[in-house]
């Protein structure tokens, strides 16, 4: 991916990225399937390469390397992503985010979240096979380096 040139798009798109991410991590399953921590690592490391930015995308390459995800429950991937998150701050020279601040920063608004469930919108999210039945794709397994 190129140098992102324009410096407040870049903070811009960093800020709604982090925003996303962090959400995911605080709705994710207190006990997630397997299949909801492959899917969540894919994430992460499908986001370090596709990110639009590429010496941001670069930075969260090395960052997983060093940290790779962790997504055993909620809270864990929730902390570890508020870790990874710290780092990036601390070599950005801001300041460092409370993580004990991440539920009321991070709110989403969607509501009660079903803790165990796997959920988009109102429907309820069903496999076939290697594919997701809501939207066809082929699920990922594993991710860069698993």
């Amino acid at each position: 991916m190129p140098k992102l040139g324009n410096a407040t798009a870049k903070a811009e798109l960093g800020r709604a990225t982090w925003k996303l991410m962090h959400t995911m991590t605080l709705r994710f399953p207190d006990k997630p399937t397997e299949d909801e921590r492959d899917a969540l690592k894919s994430f992460f490391y499908l986001t370090s390469r596709l990110y639009p930015c590429g010496e941001c995308a670069a930075e969260f390459q090395k960052l997983l390397k060093d940290y790779p995800p962790q997504t055993s429950s909620r809270m864990v991937s929730a902390l570890w992503l508020c870790h990874v998150h710290n780092l990036v701050n601390a070599r950005l020279k801001k300041p460092e985010f409370d993580c004990t601040k991440l539920d009321e920063t991070y709110d989403c608004g969607c509501g009660p979240d079903g803790k165990n469930s796997t959920v988009a919108g109102n429907a309820v999210v069903k496999k076939e096979g290697d594919k997701d039945q809501l939207t066809g794709a082929k699920l990922i397994k594993g991710g860069i380096g698993s």
